[in-house]
């Protein structure tokens, strides 16, 4: 496999109740912009930070599979990229594993930042649609 220089994720969960049925997608985009994978699945009952979570390890994952080696993750959800940043602590037992989860997957690759964007963003739109589209498809089940 041909080693890419750096890859854009883009990632989004929710919940529909806190907790409640989850899922997550992601979008990984190229240098230039270039759509590479979109991806989005059913997680079960979970929390929307959880969710977040859990789409950020599903992003990482694909991007470690194209063997990145940097890693721009775009999140809509500021709390967990503020974490994952360092500036806010993580208190939630749950989401500490997730983040510590996160944390290793990180060391596969040269570089990884996690960028909080808005929710209005391009792209986190599409992922956030996504999202919305796998839970209408689980609750039509």
């Amino acid at each position: 496999m041909t080693i890419v220089k750096q890859l854009m994720v883009f990632t989004d969960g929710g919940a529909r109740g806190n907790p409640g049925p989850a899922a997550i997608a992601f979008v990984i985009q190229s240098e230039t912009g270039q759509n590479v994978v979109a991806r989005s699945r059913y997680i079960g009952l979970s929390t929307n930070n959880q969710a977040e979570y859990k789409a950020l390890l599903a992003g990482l994952e694909a991007a470690a599979e194209r063997e990145a080696a940097k890693v721009i993750c775009h999140l809509d959800s500021e709390l967990v990229a503020k974490q994952l940043s360092g500036e806010y602590r993580v208190k939630d037992k749950t989401l500490r594993l997730l983040w510590q989860k996160v944390q290793e997957l990180a060391k596969k690759f040269g570089e990884v930042r996690f960028v909080h964007v808005p929710r209005s963003h391009g792209v986190i739109q599409e992922v956030d649609r996504l999202v919305n589209l796998t839970l209408d498809a689980k609750d039509s089940s």
